[in-house]
């Protein structure tokens, strides 16, 4: 699939595979200014870049799992999408869940995208049919 993209800025980099598409699904993203995260404020951190996503498509932008695990740093709006519709700078929205400020550098990568297929619904309002599980919520299977 090909997806046309543009550097807003000289420093961007393209989002790309770790390992292969054969392998990864997500595409790393790096950030193009420095920025401190002081700890539970989250910042919406520059990419450089600007997407134009196919109908029917979106980009999902999730944590990397190296950041989360290594200094507590995630997405709070996990995954955040990223609409066909949308022509402006991706920026990620990173939150330090930590105790420590933590340091981006321009070049550092800061999340991942996955672009996928979603389906256009058109509501039809009526009854529902009956199903085994019911109106059973949070905790209804027992454990």
């Amino acid at each position: 699939m090909r997806i046309r993209i543009k550097k807003l800025d000289s420093k961007a980099h393209l989002p790309e595979y770790a390992h292969g598409p054969h392998e990864d699904a997500g595409m790393d993203i790096r950030a193009i200014e420095d920025v401190v995260l002081e700890p539970q404020i989250p910042q919406a951190v520059r990419t450089g870049l600007a997407l134009e996503i196919p109908s029917g498509y979106e980009v999902q932008v999730r944590p990397r799992s190296g950041l989360a695990l290594k200094h507590a740093i995630t997405l709070p709006n996990s995954p955040a999408t990223i609409d066909p519709g949308y022509r402006g700078e991706l920026k990620v929205i990173l939150l330090n869940l930590g105790t420590a400020a933590y340091e981006i550098h321009e070049g550092d990568r800061i999340a991942q995208m996955v672009v996928a297929r979603y389906e256009a619904v058109e509501w039809e309002e009526s009854e529902l049919a009956d199903s085994v599980r019911g109106a059973g919520g949070f905790g209804s299977s027992g454990r």
